[in-house]
């Protein structure tokens, strides 16, 4: 029998909002026990408001900040720091009554050029939000850190130069696969800056290729065997394990992107038609069947997934109850081969298993090339190079010891 969880009665201007806020809670699967600290929380809160002479529409992050600095003096350790008060502000923020962060606007030339760009890069050419804030950004970012002066960002004086000396630098920072990133990332901005008719010449041409041995080397898939155990390391009794499950499946048999599985809702799943929606790169929507196994696995977490608001398909197992990301999918494979004592590979290694596996299987390039929704058949033929089978016909016969040469 389960011990009732007594929950504190919160006296002063908050106390309207109090039922609400524990409903919210619980509708995000938060323990009795965390419910009732949040309460107490907010009932904290909220008597400090009145004790300061503050209404709900005076709260806001400052005065958040100084209530949590205000127990600090106190000597008390709970709801001590700011980030603490996050979750019953962002809560009386939705329900419109706590006044909203008043937006920051951007400082200098710098920043302004920055948020520019990272519009375009969003708008224009339909990036998602992660490649922009990870990747794209920080470079651009990077490369003009210490141009901003008193008359501007000087960029009129931007040559090519400037270019080749940033790139000798940074680059010899950097492996091969982040020197290949910093140099498309730099490209982009480039192209942006002459579109925007901020510097006369195209530069773009001033970025080297990076050399590399990626089109010289085999993708490198899991073999079968290794996959096998990377399953079977997830504990379906529970409901992490079933969760795990479905997404390994997701990834090694149907060659989804760790974003694209992180990107899966309720209601792309079409399970009268055998289908689901794939949320890919660039904003692009694909349709996909959805093989008998892996429709079991995701249907076997589905019976147990906790009742929530939030319609992602996969779910944390702890409260909050919100979608995953694109990290925390990468994670999940970490995880999983740890359990099964295999050397670490990210979510993509598993990309790669899914075409190999298809290619022994007898698949075509341009049927993989189809589930793996590539854009360019260049990309998919990559994958002609592990298949022995196909390349021994193109294989000449040694000479003879007596042959001609």
């Amino acid at each position: 029998m389960c011990r009732k969880v007594w929950v504190p009665v919160v006296s002063g201007p908050l106390a309207p909002y109090a039922a609400g806020f524990e409903s919210w809670l619980r509708s995000r699967s938060y323990s009795p026990s965390a419910v009732a600290d949040r309460v107490y929380q907010l009932d904290q809160l909220s008597r400090w408001l009145k004790r300061e002479g503050l209404g709900v529409g005076e709260l806001t992050g400052d005065q958040a900040e100084q209530f949590a600095a205000a127990r600090r003096v106190a000597g008390l350790a709970s709801w001590a720091s700011p980030p603490s008060v996050t979750l019953p502000l962002g809560y009386l923020r939705t329900l419109g009554v706590a006044p909203m962060p008043a937006p920051v606007p951007a400082k200098g030339p710098l920043e302004e050029l920055l948020e520019d760009y990272c519009r375009y890069l969003s708008v224009e050419r339909g990036l998602c939000a992660h490649t922009v804030l990870d990747a794209y950004g920080p470079a651009a970012r990077l490369f003009m850190a210490g141009r901003e002066g008193p008359d501007g960002l000087g960029l009129e004086r931007l040559s090519a130069a400037d270019v080749t000396s940033f790139l000798a630098r940074e680059c010899a920072k950097r492996s091969v696969p982040g020197a290949r990133d910093l140099v498309c990332a730099l490209r982009s901005l480039l192209r942006y800056l002459h579109l925007a008719g901020l510097i006369e010449a195209p530069l773009v041409w001033a970025v080297p290729s990076v050399a590399d041995l990626r089109d010289r080397t085999l993708p490198r898939g899991l073999e079968p065997g290794a996959l096998r155990k990377l399953l079977a390391s997830c504990d379906r009794r529970r409901l992490v394990g079933r969760r795990d499950f479905a997404i390994l499946l997701l990834l090694s048999r149907l060659g989804l992107r760790a974003g694209e599985v992180a990107g899966l809702r309720l209601d792309d799943v079409d399970w009268r038609r055998g289908e689901f929606l794939v949320r890919g790169k660039g904003g692009r929507h694909d349709v996909l069947p959805l093989p008998v196994d892996v429709g079991d696995a995701v249907a076997s977490y589905l019976r147990r997934r906790p009742r929530c608001e939030c319609r992602a398909l996969f779910l944390r197992v702890t409260a909050p109850r919100q979608g995953l990301n694109r990290s925390t999918i990468g994670w999940v494979v970490r995880a999983a081969c740890d359990r099964a004592g295999l050397a670490r590979v990210g979510a993509h290694r598993l990309r790669h298993t899914a075409a190999t596996g298809m290619l022994r299987q007898g698949a075509s390039l341009g049927e993989i090339g189809q589930v793996l929704r590539h854009r360019e058949q260049k990309t998919t033929a990559l994958y002609a190079k592990v298949d022995r089978i196909a390349l021994g016909g193109l294989v000449r016969p040694w000479p003879s010891p007596g042959g001609v040469a």
